[in-house]
């Protein structure tokens, strides 16, 4: 699961607990004139083809978490409950997507649609 927050014109993703370890990473930063949109996708995490994992971790059923690359696109994933996924869209980054659990979808794509309005 990440925790996600606006600051300033940045969105900073902190990743919780042991996925620090299973992603590989601990904070994406990314300015918000870089994010093109987000939506909350439950579908998208349920599926089973998340991508060559370079590096990462893809348990199934469990977790995936880490860089992910799937056709042209490269995706950082945290996933645990998909039930809990959103999908935040990027443009002229290193990564094109990021596919996260957050605590409340809803609230989450609310507070980052507002942020790049």
């Amino acid at each position: 699961m990440v925790e996600l927050r606006i600051d300033g014109e940045t969105l900073v993703l902190t990743v919780k607990g042991l996925d620090k370890l299973f992603a590989l990473k601990s904070k994406l930063e990314i300015p918000l004139e870089n994010v093109a949109g987000a939506h909350a996708d439950p579908k998208i995490a349920r599926g089973w083809w998340k991508g060559i994992r370079a590096p990462g971790t893809h348990i199934p059923g469990v977790i995936v978490a880490g860089t992910f690359y799937q056709a042209d696109k490269k995706i950082f994933w945290d996933v645990h409950n998909p039930e809990r996924t959103i999908v935040i869209d990027l443009k002229d980054e290193r990564y094109d997507q990021l596919i996260v659990e957050v605590k409340d979808p809803d609230l989450a794509v609310e507070l980052i649609e507002r942020a790049i309005a």
